[in-house]
This record gives structure tokens, C-alpha cells and sequence, in this order.
């Protein structure tokens, strides 16, 4: 059952999705939550507290869903073109839900609650990756450290500049979207496969 913070940042979201943070009340996300203002205040202290908290769990539940998509499909045999690509998928669709995966991916400037990322996991210094913070270099961080232990025949330091230009183009579609992400994430898996010199099929899956 949703706890009541949970239920403000909820009506927050869905303000969000309508109007620009500036115009935002919290007296209308109170209402909306079904608690009083007051109660709204003794969660989050102020309306920047609450902008604050609901732009870390979007972020977090964006971060868990990369972690998914690239595990998901390691255990499915993916190469690791496939892998990046179900990466780049979620991305993709996270983008068109939610305005402020949107904007931190972008750094757009429509007005949105400050961003509060979770620093990124430390990255492999071998895979190249730098000490990056927000939202892309925390996503760069975990691809690469993803591809480098479920790949390990392949070097760390292509691997992370391969998937920082997969990103860069995960990024361009992110702006102009595609009519479906079908051919984006091909031409996605293509790019991490012809970087990494790997083709698509049997040889190009991880060792058992």
C-alpha cells in the first residue's frame, strides 16, 4: 500500500506532466494526495524538498530499470550490441514518460524540480570511464561496467568508449524521437557490434 510520501510525490508527478514546476501548488498536490498542506510540509519541509525527492526516486527507478534491461538480456545470450540496445530501449521509453528523465537526460531547459541524482557507480578505471555525475554519466557508468564483466573477452577501454558513443546516439533519438524504437535500438546494437568488431550471432555471446 502507497505510504503518504509516496502518494504526494504521485500527485506531484502527475502536476508535472501538465504544467511547468513553476505553477505547480502544493496545496493542489495535498488535495490531490487526499492529506492537508500541512502534512505535505511535515514530509518535505518545503516545495523544493518535495521537487527534490520526487526527481531522486525517478531517478533511481530510471537507474534500476538499466540494471534490468542489460541483465535481462545477458541471461537471454544477448551479444553485447543487444545488450547496450535494451539499455538504450528503456531509456527511450522512460524519455516519453517522464518529463524529468526527459530533462536530465538532456539538460532541457523547461523549468523542472532540481534534479537529485544518485552519484554513479564507481566505474572501472581500465574501462576509461571519467568521474562523470548526473543522470548520463551515471547510465554510462553502469553500461559499461555491465558489458565489461558480462563480456570479458572484450577490452575494458573499447568497451567504454563504444558505449559512450552509443549513448551520444541514444541521446540524439532521446531529442528527436523515432516513429517507433524498433530501428533506433538496431542501428544501436549495430554501433556497439562495429566499434567492439563484433558480429551479431552465436560468436558473439559471452562464454558460458
Amino acid at each position: 500500500m502507497p505510504t503518504v510520501r509516496d502518494a504526494l510525490m504521485d500527485a506531484a508527478f502527475a502536476a508535472l506532466g501538465e504544467r511547468p514546476w513553476e505553477s505547480v501548488r502544493m496545496a493542489e498536490v495535498a488535495a490531490a494526495a487526499g492529506v492537508s498542506r500541512q502534512t505535505l510540509y511535515n514530509e518535505f519541509s518545503s516545495k523544493d524538498g518535495l521537487g527534490r525527492a520526487l526527481a531522486l526516486r525517478e531517478s533511481e527507478a530510471f537507474l534500476a530499470g538499466v540494471d534490468r534491461a542489460m541483465a535481462a538480456a545477458l541471461r537471454s545470450g544477448a551479444d553485447a550490441g543487444e545488450c547496450f540496445a535494451a539499455a538504450a530501449g528503456w531509456t527511450l521509453r522512460a524519455a516519453r514518460r517522464s518529463p524529468l528523465i526527459r530533462s536530465a537526460l538532456t539538460d532541457s531547459p523547461p523549468p523542472r524540480p532540481p534534479f537529485a541524482e544518485p552519484a554513479p557507480p564507481a566505474a572501472r578505471t581500465a574501462a576509461g570511464v571519467g568521474a562523470d555525475t548526473g543522470l548520463v554519466g551515471a547510465v554510462h557508468a553502469r553500461t559499461v561496467d555491465a558489458l565489461v564483466r558480462g563480456y570479458p573477452r572484450l577490452r575494458p577501454e573499447d568497451i567504454g568508449w563504444a558505449c559512450e558513443a552509443a549513448l551520444r546516439l541514444t541521446l540524439s533519438y532521446v531529442i528527436a524521437p523515432a516513429a517507433d524504437d524498433q530501428e533506433p535500438c538496431l542501428r544501436i546494437a549495430q554501433l556497439i557490434r562495429s566499434l567492439l568488431s563484433w558480429p551479431a550471432g552465436p560468436a558473439a555471446r559471452p562464454a558460458p
